[in-house]
């Protein structure tokens, strides 16, 4: 397959079906390179989400465990969230690792940005590690969150990702990323 065959879509229209604080969703008509026009394309728009490898002066990471509705589960992940408009991811991952964990350490370095789900949505996820991480504050979470702070050992989070108790694979990604940094 040469270039020519991977030409990019031609948007023809959009629309936006869902504009929610928590879900934005486009619907566009599309045009293949072959000519081929396709109907109802759902994309998923974000701004992204910043995911944090919080390393404290003791080299114990801190994780959480919460509730996640999409799945219906307590789950353990990194600290992680949504970026907020106008935000910028470095400033989103110390954001997010102050509110969820009350810790807060050294400059965010950033690991990767990864693609969430190029194929249905525009999201980004952006990894960093802060290092020297210590907790100074209370958490201060939003009305959906309820989280539990632990820190666990590198060791234990690499066995974490290996054996399933880390299942998201963004936070699967993050963690491996994390890990050939921080070892």
């Amino acid at each position: 397959m040469n270039d020519e065959q991977l030409r990019h879509w031609t948007v023809r229209s959009s629309s936006y079906r869902v504009d929610e604080p928590f879900l934005r969703v486009r619907s566009d008509t599309v045009e293949l390179p072959n000519g081929t026009i396709i109907e109802g394309y759902f994309v998923r728009e974000s701004r992204g989400f910043a995911i944090v490898a919080a390393l404290t002066p003791e080299r114990r990471v801190v994780l959480v465990r919460q509730y996640k509705h999409g799945v219906a589960q307590i789950v353990l992940e990194l600290p992680a969230g949504m970026i907020d408009a106008g935000e910028t991811p470095e400033a989103c991952a110390i954001r997010e690792l102050a509110e969820e964990t009350g810790y807060v350490g050294d400059a965010p370095q950033l690991l990767r940005t990864l693609f969430a789900d190029p194929t249905s949505s525009n999201a980004s996820f952006h990894i960093f590690l802060i290092e020297n991480a210590v907790r100074k504050f209370a958490q201060s979470l939003d009305t959906t969150e309820a989280i539990e702070v632990e820190t666990t050992s590198i060791e234990d989070l690499h066995a974490a990702v290996r054996d399933g108790r880390i299942g998201s694979g963004s936070q699967v990604a993050a963690a491996y990323i994390a890990l050939d940094h921080i070892r």
